[in-house]
C-alpha cells in the first residue's frame, strides 16, 4: 500500500506541476538564459511551497486551509502584484546568454521568486485538498500519518521529475541554438504572460470583492 501511495503522489506531483503557469514560464526563461541549474532552482522554489500545502492537505491540517480560505482575497492580491512586478521587470530586462561556466551555480533569486509566487497562490492548498479528497479509498486514512508522508514524498518526487525534465530539455535542446535577439523576444513574451497572469489574479480578486459588497 505504501508503494501505491508513493506512485499516486508522483502522478499528482507531475499533474500539478506540468500545466503552463508563471513558474513554468520563469523556469523555461531562466534555463534558456542561464542553464539547467537555474531552471531547476526556479522549479525547486515551487516544490518547497507546494510541499507545505500538500503536507497540510494530506494530514488534514484544517487551520492552514481555513486561514488561506479566509484570507484568499489578500493572498491573491499579493500574488497578482508580485506577478505584475516580476513580469514588468522581465519586460524591461536586457538578458544575456551566460557561458556554461557561468551557469553551474544554483539560482537563489529564481528559487525565492518562484517560492513566493507559489506561496501566494491560495488555490494551491485548496487544490491539493480537492485532489486528495477525490482519491476516496485510495487516500491514506486520517490517522495514517506514515501513509500521508509517503503520499507527499511522491508528490515532491513527481514535481522534481517535471522540473528536472523541463530544465534539462530547454538547456540541452534550445539553449545552444538561442541567439541574443531570440532571448530578448523570449523575455518579452515571458514578461507579457507573467503580467497577464498577475492582472488576471487582481481582476479575480476585485470581482470577488465587488460581488460581496
Amino acid at each position: 500500500m505504501d508503494a501505491f501511495y508513493y506512485l499516486t503522489g508522483i502522478a499528482i506531483g507531475l499533474a500539478t506541476s506540468a500545466p503552463v503557469g508563471p513558474v513554468n514560464i520563469m523556469a523555461i526563461k531562466r534555463a534558456l538564459q542561464r542553464g539547467f541549474l537555474a531552471g531547476l532552482s526556479a522549479g525547486l522554489g515551487a516544490v518547497v511551497a507546494d510541499s507545505f500545502f500538500a503536507l497540510a492537505a494530506a494530514l488534514g491540517v484544517t487551520a492552514i486551509s481555513q486561514f488561506i480560505d479566509e484570507h484568499r482575497d489578500l493572498i491573491q492580491f499579493m500574488g497578482g502584484t508580485l506577478l505584475c512586478i516580476y513580469g514588468l521587470h522581465t519586460l524591461r530586462a536586457k538578458p544575456k546568454l551566460q557561458s556554461s561556466e557561468g551557469s553551474s551555480a544554483p539560482d537563489v533569486k529564481g528559487f525565492a521568486t518562484s517560492f513566493f509566487m507559489t506561496l501566494t497562490n491560495p488555490g494551491a492548498v485548496l487544490g491539493f485538498i480537492a485532489i486528495f479528497g477525490s482519491l476516496g479509498a485510495g487516500a491514506p486514512k486520517h490517522s495514517n500519518y506514515v501513509g500521508a508522508l509517503i503520499l507527499v514524498a511522491g508528490v515532491i518526487t513527481g514535481a522534481l521529475l517535471w522540473w528536472a525534465f523541463i530544465s534539462a530539455a530547454v538547456a540541452t535542446f534550445l539553449r545552444n541554438r538561442a541567439s541574443q535577439n531570440w532571448l530578448i523576444w523570449v523575455n518579452r513574451v515571458a514578461g507579457v504572460l507573467l503580467v497577464g497572469f498577475g492582472v488576471l489574479l487582481l481582476a479575480r480578486t476585485a470581482l470577488t470583492i465587488l460581488t460581496q459588497i
